[in-house]
């Protein structure tokens, strides 16, 4: 489990079932968890650093991701967050796109973006203080790719990938899987020229190597690397035309439904 340290406010990292990634946000004293899909993993982490949950976040309603908020309601009552329209029952306050959040019990202001194509009704959390801008993305964007389309289509990822590509470069990205490393292969074999790249395969890979996480990584550097903000670049164009996946002159939705079918096998 580690923590990353902004003024006032932490993250923790804590692993949850083969590959998730649930988020602990606290001052200290009080805690946010994102995404609970398990309540044991939480209780532990509020436990070891004696904290008291005052909120629960989610982004969507798979079970991976909402599990553990009947367990953690059922030890102590506080406010759920969540998409208003994503299907989640239990959410005490209903968010949408352009909402803003003040977190119970700490010192902490979220935007909302809705960001369908995992789930229709998917939304993020961003947090926009000056030094400290941290997004919370679900199964959106993920460390080099981003989810798959279980319920939206192409065109509704590429326009919520782009909002959330549209957040500043040092913005750290929360995203909720361990999926890094496999995600950078695919990326190296659509964009293999791509020295940034390479260079974050060589970090990704060595980081897993001693079995540390790979997130959060920064919006800067997925822009570089992650082909999912980059579909429309000659050179994954070309990749998709040579690999027979895309007709040349196709529309950049094309490419992009192109580039997340050819993910789903790879």
């Amino acid at each position: 489990m580690t923590s990353q340290q902004h003024r006032d406010l932490s993250v923790l990292t804590v692993p949850a079932f083969n590959d998730n990634y649930l988020w602990v946000i606290h001052d200290g004293v009080h805690a946010a968890v994102v995404d609970p899909g398990d309540a044991g993993p939480v209780r532990d982490a509020l436990a070891e650093h004696h904290l008291t949950l005052t909120a629960i976040l989610l982004t969507h309603h798979h079970a991976d991701h909402i599990g553990g908020v009947p367990a953690l309601l059922a030890h102590r009552a506080v406010p759920v967050f969540g998409p208003r329209h994503d299907g989640i029952e239990g959410i005490t306050h209903p968010l949408g796109e352009g909402d803003r959040i003040a977190v119970p019990g700490l010192a902490l202001e979220l935007s909302v973006l809705e960001v369908p194509g995992h789930t229709l009704g998917h939304i993020a959390y961003v947090r926009t203080t000056p030094g400290a801008h941290w997004l919370f993305c679900g199964d959106t964007l993920f460390a080099g790719g981003c989810g798959r389309l279980f319920e939206g289509t192409p065109a509704q990822m590429a326009d919520s990938l782009a909002k959330l590509a549209a957040l500043p470069d040092d913005t750290l990205v929360y995203c909720a899987h361990e999926y890094t490393v496999a995600n950078l292969r695919f990326a190296q074999a659509v964009e293999p020229d791509n020295q940034g790249l390479a260079l974050r395969m060589q970090d990704a890979t060595a980081r897993r190597g001693t079995r540390l996480p790979t997130v959060p990584s920064t919006i800067g550097l997925e822009r570089g690397t992650n082909p999912f903000l980059r579909y429309t670049e000659p050179g994954i164009v070309n990749s998709l035309v040579q690999a027979g996946r895309l007709e040349p002159g196709s529309s950049p939705v094309e490419a992009f439904a192109a580039l997340r079918e050819w993910k789903n096998v790879f």
